[in-house]
Formats: structure tokens, C-alpha cells, sequence
């Protein structure tokens, strides 16, 4: 029999350990799809000046903003997949959109929820299947739409009038108010659509931005002069392939009689969708931007001039929704007391191209699409207003938030915990470089498979099936318009480049077949009349 002070001490210790897991921080992870970096204030952009995420903006002034932050594969499922698993994409085993996610494998959800935090996700989850490790959860089939979408219940598929950016909000509203636990932390995981293509604004937006001109990128005439081909082949172009119905939805008759009705994930699909009411105000807003455009009768630059503006403010508009979202979370833990004890975290799947380089979408290691935002609020604990320059990467987010939960971080997760950084240290081990590879091609635009590192100052990329390779210099070149691969001068560190990116492959283990596939194999993806 134990001695009575024995019983009493393990007591008041079970007791402790109740009172510091109902203690520790709950998270509020907001996820959204495509946001570049530069469309959001705080990052001081070219698109700062339309002010275009005051409530994004008051997140970071409240918390810390990541300058350097990077994915590890640009594209939606991929990306999610890693922050999942806390995983380079060929080990867990989503490296592209074609991908099913398996959900039997080791997650940070599921770890959280051992812990004995309750989990929650809503919105877009792209991986395919049911969610799990997830105590609450409603998601988007594939990409989803922004009008009216299907939703993936745990009772089954629904369809929901509305708009999906406040859909999702909403969700996340109730599950703070009426779904959580108030004796358990929990981790709410709020995924929105937007901005992702074909990028449909909420109806009160619609006529955001009308009376101003988005400002253009400095990149937006670009002519890859002294990129590698692959920049050349791509089929991302505002001119060439931004289609003027498909993605920026341009009315050619009154009634849309004429116009085909994709079945893919076109506006045009979604458009079929909408309530009446729902359409009239769409139409009353864009009826009179058509008509301008049809009298216009624009050609060459002034036509990209054109779908660009029209592309940049949609995107804008769809981002305002989101920002919106932001400041409805916000106000729900300060109305709830939440405030104090929640870590709110934003971030984007990838970065995207605005018009830079003349481009739209992302997978490409240049920077427009390397790097994410990831902006975290932790009273108390991080300082207001804070920046980093440490690099760190979506790979880095399952870590963290064990590290936050107090939970053990399994060691074959390849992230590391960004708590210390939080907390204002600055470890002197800290990653000097990062590993990326992209795996779909030939695909949808055209971007082939590639691999590379990036330091603070130097980019080393290899489009391995063709064997060709870029080097830029950061510092002296951030717009990445002078491939410096062929120049003899730097040589010698491309040389020690090479050695550091077969020195992280080797350290995250891709066996990935890297190999330059045969001449015939690349003259029919390139077609020679292309060259």
C-alpha cells in the first residue's frame, strides 16, 4: 500500500497536468489557396498600395511576419500533403494533383489529437478522401466552387447557397461557438478556395476596384530572353493562355446563348449554379465592363493590358473575402475570450503569379511561386510587429504545431519546430538552405519536373528530364531575368551549389527518378516547330 503523502503528491501531479493541457494554446490555422505574398500589405509588394488585406495586415502587426518563407512543391494538393505529414512529397507520397492522399499514414492531426487536442477542418481539403484526425470536419470535393459549392460532410454530401469563402467562415463561427469542447485546446484548421482560378468574387465585391487601375508588374512584358527553354514552353501566359471566357469570364452575347458550357472547373460551370438572384447582380456588374471592352476593339499589349486588369482585380476582389474571414475569425475569439490562449496563423499554400513574367498559376521554383506567406500571432509570446528572415518552409508547420501542443515530434518528420523563432531566438544552427522539387509534367501549363536549392542569396534549379539548369544571384538579380549557369565566373560555386543539392537530396532521402529522359521523349512534349 502507497504511503498517504504518495496518493496526494500523484493527485495534486494529475491534477497539474490537467491544468497545463486545459491551458495550452489553441490554434487557429487560416489556410487559403494561391495567395501571393506581394497581394498582401504587409509583405510591402508592387499591389501594397490598393491596400489590399487591412485585416491580414493587423494580424501580422500583432504577431510575427515570415519573410522568407517557402513551399516545397507549388501546387494546391502537394502542399497540403507535406503540411500534413510534416513530409517532403516523395515521402508521403502526394507529389502531384493526380495523387490520392493516403490517409492511413502518420498526420499532425491525429498526433494532436493524442495529445488531447480537438481538432477541426473546413473548407478546401484537395487530398482526396475523408479527412482524418479530425474531430469535426466539412470539405470541398476537389478544387470546389465558389458559388453554391458541394461540401463533404461527415454525414454526407451537401450542397450550400451561398458564397464559399463565407460558407467556410461560417463553419468555423459555429464550431467555436457551439462545436468545441471547452475543456480540451483545439486546432481549427479554416481552408478557403479563394484565390484560386477562375477567381469569383463575392457578390458585394464585384465592383471593387472599378474606379482604379491595379498597378502593373515591372515583369509583365518579360520575353525569357536568358531563361533555360523551359520558361519558354510553359503555357501559363496572361497573353497566350489566359482564356478571355474561361477564366475571365467576358459575356459575348447578352444571354449567354452562345457560349459553351465546360464541365471542368470553369466560372462558366458555376455560373449554372447560381440562384437567379445570383446571376442578375453578376451580370449588372460586369454587363457594362464587357460593352467597354467589346468598343474597345483591343490588340497586343493593350489586350494583355486589359486581361491582365481584369484578372489582377478578381483576384483582389476573391483575396477581400478572405481577408474579411480574417477579421470575422478575430472578433469571434475576442467576443468568445479566446484571444489571449489562441495562436492565429495565416498562410497560403504557395505564392502565385500576378502578372510576373507575364504569368498566371505557379509550380515554378522562381520566386513569385517559391514562397508562401506565414504570418503567426501568439500573445504573450511573440512580440508584436516582428519580422524573420530565417528560411523556413511549409515542411516546418507539423512540428510546430506538436512544439506548440507540447507533444512529442516524431523523428521522421523532415521539418523543424518554428517555436524558437516565435519566441524571438535566433538559433545560430539554423537552416542555411532549402530543398525543392516539383513533379507534374507534361501537364496542365507545361512546367516540366525540376528540383533545386535555394540559400539566402543564391538559386540553383535543374529541369533534370531535359538536363537543363539556372543560376541566379538573388542580390543582385531578384526578378531572376539573368541565368548566370553559363557564366564562367561562377562556375566554381555552382560547382559547390551542385554539392549542396545532391547533399540535401541525399539528407531528405529523394530516390526520385532524376534522370534526362531520351532526345525522341523530349522532342515530342517540345515540339520541334516550338523551338
Amino acid at each position: 500500500m502507497k504511503p498517504l503523502f504518495s496518493i496526494i503528491s500523484l493527485g495534486i501531479a494529475l491534477s497539474t497536468a490537467a491544468f497545463s493541457a486545459d491551458e495550452r494554446p489553441n490554434i487557429v490555422f487560416i489556410f487559403t489557396d494561391d495567395h501571393a505574398p506581394h497581394a498582401i500589405g504587409a509583405y510591402d509588394g508592387w499591389l501594397k498600395s490598393v491596400n489590399p488585406t487591412p485585416n491580414i495586415d493587423k494580424l501580422a502587426s500583432e504577431g510575427m511576419l515570415f519573410v522568407n518563407s517557402f513551399c516545397t512543391n507549388s501546387i494546391c494538393g502537394p502542399s497540403r500533403a507535406v503540411i500534413q505529414t510534416g513530409k517532403h512529397s516523395h515521402k508521403n507520397g502526394f507529389m502531384n494533383n493526380g495523387n490520392t492522399f493516403d490517409w492511413n499514414q502518420q498526420t499532425f492531426p491525429k498526433l494532436l489529437q493524442k495529445a488531447g487536442y480537438q481538432t477541426a477542418i473546413y473548407g478546401k481539403s484537395h487530398l482526396k478522401g475523408k479527412p482524418q484526425g479530425y474531430d469535426s470536419w466539412a470539405v470541398l470535393p476537389g478544387q470546389g466552387l465558389y458559388y453554391n459549392p458541394d461540401m463533404i460532410t461527415e454525414d454526407g454530401q451537401i450542397t450550400i447557397e451561398g458564397y464559399c469563402t463565407d460558407i467556410v467562415t461560417d463553419m468555423a463561427v459555429e464550431f467555436l461557438k457551439e462545436k468545441r469542447d471547452a475543456n480540451k485546446p483545439f486546432m481549427l484548421m479554416v481552408q478557403h478556395k479563394a484565390p484560386h482560378r477562375n477567381w469569383m468574387p463575392a457578390l458585394r465585391h464585384l465592383n471593387l476596384y472599378d474606379d482604379i487601375e491595379i498597378p502593373e508588374p515591372a515583369t509583365l512584358f518579360d520575353e525569357y530572353l536568358d531563361n533555360a527553354p523551359p520558361a519558354r514552353h510553359q503555357e501559363l501566359e496572361i497573353d497566350r493562355h489566359m482564356h478571355i471566357n474561361y477564366d475571365l469570364f467576358l459575356d459575348l452575347t447578352p444571354d449567354f446563348a452562345d457560349l459553351p458550357i465546360r464541365t471542368d472547373k470553369s466560372a462558366w460551370r458555376n455560373l449554372q449554379r447560381m440562384t437567379p438572384e445570383q446571376v442578375k447582380a453578376w451580370r449588372a456588374a460586369y454587363a457594362p465592363k464587357d460593352k467597354a471592352f467589346h468598343e474597345a476593339k483591343l490588340t497586343g499589349k493593350d489586350l494583355v493590358r486589359w486581361k491582365y486588369q481584369r484578372y489582377a482585380k478578381n483576384y483582389l476582389r476573391s483575396v477581400k473575402g478572405v481577408d474579411e474571414s480574417v477579421e470575422t475569425l478575430v472578433n469571434t475569439l475576442e467576443e468568445l475570450d479566446l484571444d489571449d490562449n489562441t495562436i492565429v496563423i495565416y498562410s497560403s499554400d504557395q505564392g502565385f503569379y500576378i502578372g510576373d513574367h507575364g504569368w498566371y498559376d505557379k509550380r515554378w521554383m522562381y520566386e513569385e511561386s517559391l514562397k508562401m506567406p506565414f504570418i503567426v500571432k501568439w500573445p504573450g509570446v511573440t512580440n508584436p510587429g516582428s519580422r524573420t528572415t530565417k528560411m523556413v518552409q511549409n515542411l516546418d508547420y507539423a512540428s510546430t504545431f506538436l512544439d506548440i501542443a507540447g507533444a512529442a515530434i516524431p523523428s521522421d518528420l523532415q521539418g523543424v519546430s518554428l517555436v524558437p523563432l516565435l519566441k524571438g531566438e535566433n538559433p545560430d544552427d539554423w537552416r542555411k538552405s532549402i530543398y525543392y522539387h516539383y513533379y507534374e509534367y507534361p501537364s496542365v501549363h507545361m512546367v516540366p519536373r525540376h528540383n533545386g536549392i535555394r540559400t539566402t542569396r543564391y538559386k540553383l534549379m535543374h529541369f533534370y528530364e531535359f538536363d537543363e539548369w539556372e543560376f541566379y544571384d538573388l542580390k543582385s538579380d531578384p526578378d531572376e531575368y539573368i541565368n548566370l549557369y553559363g557564366n564562367p565566373e561562377y562556375q566554381g560555386l555552382i560547382k559547390r551549389m551542385k554539392k549542396q543539392l545532391d547533399d540535401l537530396e541525399a539528407k531528405y532521402e529523394d530516390d526520385s527518378d532524376m534522370s534526362e529522359k531520351p532526345q525522341s521523349w523530349q522532342d515530342e512534349v517540345r515540339p520541334m516547330a516550338a523551338k
